[in-house]
């Protein structure tokens, strides 16, 4: 099964993430997105960071959760490779995200993306699979 695959959209990005769950999606969709940041193949999973979030709908939590990993890039200058969801329901998400700090020596960036946005933003829980525009 493909994690992820880029759609067009008018100058902007989208991506369908695939899972056998929800919480693979939503795993896969995080994955997809540091795909179109950077090239992963380089980065090494040197730190990790927690993350937990709670929202009103996976709608919300899907955003939520995409805008905090570019938060935690643009901040900390972090890059992910791998995201190991270990609580999920349709409210709640508690992941450990691994990769280490971007060094312009060893990793080579692909597009910048400024967030995820609610346009033409799906969750579908009996496809487990989620759809998400962002904004570059």
């Amino acid at each position: 099964m493909k994690r992820f695959e880029l759609i067009e959209h008018t100058a902007d990005i989208g991506l369908i993430a695939y899972g056998r769950s929800l919480a693979e999606a939503f795993a896969n969709a995080a994955y997809g997105l540091f795909s179109i940041i950077a090239e992963l193949e380089a980065v090494q999973e040197a730190e990790s960071r927690q993350v937990e979030l709670n929202e009103a709908d996976p709608e919300a939590l899907l955003f939520e959760w995409l805008n905090h990993l570019l938060y935690l890039f643009d901040v900390e200058m972090l890059l992910f490779k791998r995201f190991e969801v270990t609580d999920f329901n349709e409210h709640r998400l508690k992941a450990i995200c691994y990769g280490e700090r971007y060094d312009p020596s060893r990793h080579q960036l692909r597009m910048g993306v400024k967030s995820a946005t609610y346009h033409l933003l799906k969750v579908d829980k009996e496809k487990n699979q989620v759809q998400v525009i962002l904004d570059i």
